[in-house]
């Protein structure tokens, strides 16, 4: 069976956008429904005595793909829910500042915002040059954005709307040498990136596991250095907030039950990890390579038939890249709520192409996506009609 078989996505539909939400093989949802039956045959004994230690050996296999321990690791259904909740932890003052980047993902960015006007703090916005020549460029813009008053660095890992893999590691340590805490917003790293979560020292990461690792909807992460996880508290205020319990820290306690709800997608997790690392040679390490190498073909493909250049060198992109469409497609206004662009409300109404189309102050940005059911003539098919209406 080809990989791309494994997945239920609308064969009549050239999807390239896998990035804003993945999509689940058909084996780890099939592992999810297994589970969601079990939960139902009984509730009682599956959300009250077995629970705890299903999320466990979740947390188990994931601190193994993560190289972290497993006992730094929460279990939240995304990345912007694991963001609000270091937001809403943090004792911002006021003067104290938080920077964020122009390239960072917009929900996370006012979370940023809400949690500084409650304190009388301020957000402090780093702008990164996009086109953009190096990661030490990208980096040394970060920087210059930090004053005395910077408390936290809020910086994407891999940015949602350029695709950039910006330098956390670097920035990591020079965080730590200057006492600011960092949290990556890592959503579309897993899976992408190789990660190791211990070596990288962060104070704050999280990550999304239903967008590169596949698994079902509503899986993430949140991964809290061990010397801040007293100050780090979830967004529900449950059970654990009153635990008596000295097995395990308040944080994995009060974390592990925030209320009801269906904890299936994140109990697939390991399936997940299991399935796509068996889909290419070499693992994982052989998928994020494989991977790579599609989206930068891509790019070249696009930037080729729309005489433009690649707005950022190769080392920088994961599985996805974005192209600055040339003036001859300028931004125009959308037509429904979802599409920021009518140009893709265009690319999927007419030719049921699905690739995400952003404005980025005057540019025009498309962003296409490489997961395994990907091949070359579906980038083809997108060079060939974004050509025809450039009049190319």
């Amino acid at each position: 069976m080809h990989p791309s078989e494994l997945f239920a996505l609308d064969p009549s539909v050239t999807f390239l956008n896998h990035g804003s939400f993945g999509a689940t093989p058909q084996p780890v949802l099939a592992a999810q429904s297994a589970l969601r039956a079990r939960m139902e045959a009984q509730p009682v004994a599956f959300l009250g005595r077995e629970l705890e230690e299903l999320l466990d050996e979740v947390c188990a296999v994931l601190g193994d793909y993560l190289r972290c321990d497993a006992a730094d690791l929460a279990l939240l259904p995304n990345a912007t829910h694991a963001v609000n909740a270091v937001l809403r932890s943090i004792d911002l003052r006021p003067g104290d500042e938080i920077v964020v980047t122009d390239h960072g993902y917009a929900a996370c960015t006012n979370a940023a915002r809400h949690a500084a006007e409650r304190a009388g703090a301020s957000v402090v916005t780093a702008h990164i040059p996009f086109p953009v020549a190096s990661s030490d460029e990208a980096l040394a813009a970060v920087l210059a954005a930090f004053t005395p008053r910077t408390r936290l660095a809020l910086v994407d890992h891999v940015t949602s709307p350029t695709a950039l893999v910006l330098p956390v590691e670097a920035l990591a340590a020079e965080c730590a040498r200057r006492g600011v805490d960092l949290l990556v917003d890592g959503a579309h790293a897993p899976g992408m990136l190789p990660l190791d979560l211990d070596a990288l020292g962060a104070a704050f990461y999280t990550g999304n596991l239903h967008k590169w690792v596949c698994a079902p909807k509503g899986a993430a992460f949140l991964h809290v250095r061990r010397d801040r996880q007293a100050m780090v508290r979830p967004l529900a205020i449950s059970h654990g907030a009153s635990t008596t319990r000295t097995d395990r820290s308040r944080f994995r306690v009060e974390f592990a039950w925030q209320g009801t709800d269906d904890p299936t997608a994140l109990l697939a997790v390991p399936a997940a990890i299991g399935v796509l690392g068996a889909l290419a040679p070499g693992g994982w390490d052989g998928l994020r390579a494989r991977n790579h190498a599609v989206a930068l073909r891509a790019r070249d493909m696009l930037c080729e038939a729309l005489d433009v250049a690649p707005p950022a060198p190769d080392a920088m992109l994961g599985s996805m890249a974005t192209v600055i469409l040339p003036p001859s497609l300028a931004p125009s206004a959308p037509s429904t709520p979802f599409f920021e662009d009518a140009l893709q409300e265009q690319l999927w109404n007419v030719h049921r192409i699905e690739v995400p189309v952003m404005r980025r102050g005057d540019a025009l940005l498309l962003r296409v996506s490489a997961q395994i059911y990907n091949s070359s003539p579906q980038y083809h098919a997108l060079a060939r009609v974004l050509a025809d209406l450039a009049g190319r």
